[in-house]
């Protein structure tokens, strides 16, 4: 049996912006454009990238918000995009969602129970008379008080109502949970205890995860792999500390330069990108990141880098890493 859990392959989603008169496309915002990886059993997947390169439009693919424009998503051996809604539908429960803001994505006429409720009464997990010992021990399992249940989204905290999006994802028993940016709108306090309970919840219930960030620093403290993303392409994937060690994309190494230092006697050089990140509408030719890049050759204007293993388990597309260049580079 594989331990592959999630295989996307050559993964592509295309907006339509605008039509002409005759309905034909004429302007297409490429927000996912040929994303390969792979998320193994009980791992914990990161994803980072600046806004707009598409890592969320990948994560709502998966849990079937948005259907692809190309590629295949392979879900334990099984094609998802080649099934139709009704066949998809049984492998909903499987995947879940963590929403980035923990008040928008909670509904403000429901109480905290019966939003956690609510999936088990979807999916016909447990009798009507079992479900609110388990909204119970759900919200245990995520640091909240039984009598929590009957109170409103509005009456909890940031860090309270992301618990609560928590345990609502939790309810379903998924396999796989996406966590769209679960830390970004909350304090930096909170942030530590949400990534720690993650952590926590993980190893207790055997869930696999593709967790989105902006930054390296935060996906370093729950990931095992990490992927790095640049508008819409899959720029680097390694192990976690392959990557924060050896970083071989000149993106990934911008991206660990600006991560802050807790001791202020410690210096680091910071690597500035210069100008601005291309529209995915009309993205540059060849590599996505030659207008910023301050290691572009002729040839990244020309042709699209592809991803390859350039040490076990470390993949980068880049063409400092072809071997006509490599030991120029060396």
């Amino acid at each position: 049996m594989s331990d592959t859990l999630v295989e996307i392959q050559n993964l592509s989603k295309h907006f339509t912006v605008e039509t002409n008169f005759f309905g034909k496309p004429t302007s297409v915002l490429k927000a996912v454009e040929d994303v390969s990886f792979t998320i193994q059993k009980g791992e914990a997947f990161g994803l980072v990238g600046e806004s707009g390169c598409g890592k969320t439009t990948l994560g709502k693919m998966l849990v079937n918000l948005y259907r692809p424009s190309s590629g295949k998503i392979l879900y334990d051996e099984t094609d998802l995009t080649a099934l139709n809604e009704k066949e998809r539908r049984k492998y909903c429960k499987d995947i879940q969602l963590i929403f980035q803001d923990p008040y928008a994505s909670l509904n403000p006429r429901m109480t905290v129970g019966d939003i956690i409720a609510e999936p088990i009464r979807i999916n016909h997990l447990l009798p009507e008379g079992k479900v609110e010992d388990r909204v119970i021990e759900l919200l245990n399992c995520v640091g909240l008080a039984q009598h929590q249940r009957n109170r409103f989204p509005y009456e909890f905290s940031g860090g309270q109502r992301q618990r609560v999006g928590i345990a609502r994802a939790l309810a379903a028993n998924p396999k796989l949970i996406v966590c769209d940016e679960p830390v970004s709108a909350l304090d930096v306090s909170i942030q530590a205890q949400v990534l720690n309970l993650l952590d926590d919840l993980k190893d207790e219930f055997g869930l696999t995860y593709l967790f989105i960030a902006h930054g390296l620093n935060v996906v370093k403290h729950i990931s095992d792999r990490v992927g790095v993303m640049y508008l819409g392409k899959m720029m680097e994937i390694a192990p976690k500390k392959e990557l924060y060690s050896n970083a071989l994309h000149p993106y990934t190494k911008a991206l660990l330069s600006a991560i802050p230092l807790i001791d202020p006697t410690k210096k680091k050089e910071r690597i500035i990108l210069q100008g601005e990140v291309p529209s995915p509408i009309n993205p540059p030719s060849g590599c996505r990141f030659c207008t910023r890049c301050s290691r572009v050759m002729d040839i990244c204007h020309q042709v699209t880098p592809e991803l390859k293993e350039i040490m076990p388990g470390h993949y980068t597309a880049c063409h400092l890493y072809d071997e006509q260049n490599t030991s120029g580079q060396q």
